[in-house]
């Protein structure tokens, strides 16, 4: 007599509930950003006044933290800049950056949500899944990269605006430590799959 025994699964019942939690809390993530974004672009469209995030190189400013809210000098890195008449640029700065970020997250959640349903049905490690890894680390690499960029254009055309040109405060920003950090996780999630596909598919030929 012949007993078959099932194919043993990649993930067990707690793993699968944690997984579909997982891709709630993801599709939750990108409907809140998709509509933060468009609520974002409508404002500054619609609004008689735009609040646009700036960063200072150290600008020296007066805060109101002193005895009975005195006036103490401080170093001013981040501020809210509010605008009545942004500059064209500034505004289509803004715009893109929304639209990037939205894209963004609805690309790399849509390529985890794929991947993590391919993992529930036990294909853990494929061709396809190696393509959405790696679709989800470049996208998540270029959207760190693009967003500060757009932002800091935004920014500059305030102060232009503001100063009508007098108050020289250009920075190009960036979160290296953020972006590094995306690319050593991108690329090590890419080799892991890459690895894992080419081993499962030597097995397969053993067999």
């Amino acid at each position: 007599m012949t007993i078959t025994t099932p194919p043993k699964r990649a993930l067990s019942t707690g793993d699968r509930a944690g997984l579909l939690i997982m891709m709630i809390a993801g599709a939750a993530l990108t409907v809140g950003t998709v509509v933060a974004a468009i609520m974002r672009i409508v404002d500054v469209l619609t609004s008689p006044s735009v609040e646009v995030f700036a960063e200072f190189a150290g600008t020296p400013a007066v805060a109101p933290i002193g005895v009975d809210g005195a006036g103490v000098e401080v170093a001013l890195d981040t501020a809210v800049l509010t605008l009545t008449d942004l500059p064209v640029a500034s505004l289509w700065s803004i715009i893109i950056q929304q639209v990037l970020l939205a894209v963004g997250v609805v690309t790399v959640v849509t390529c985890l949500l794929l991947l993590a349903r391919s993992v529930l049905r036990d294909r853990v490690f494929s061709r396809g899944n190696t393509r959405l890894v790696n679709i989800a680390g470049l996208t998540a690499l270029l959207g760190v990269a693009a967003y500060p960029f757009f932002g800091n254009m935004a920014a500059n055309g305030a102060f232009a605006a503001l100063s009508e040109r007098t108050f020289d405060n250009v920075l190009m920003t960036v979160d290296f430590g953020s972006l590094f950090a995306v690319a050593f996780v991108a690329a090590l999630a890419s080799t892991v799959f890459l690895v894992g596909d080419r081993l499962q598919r030597e097995t397969a030929g053993l067999v």
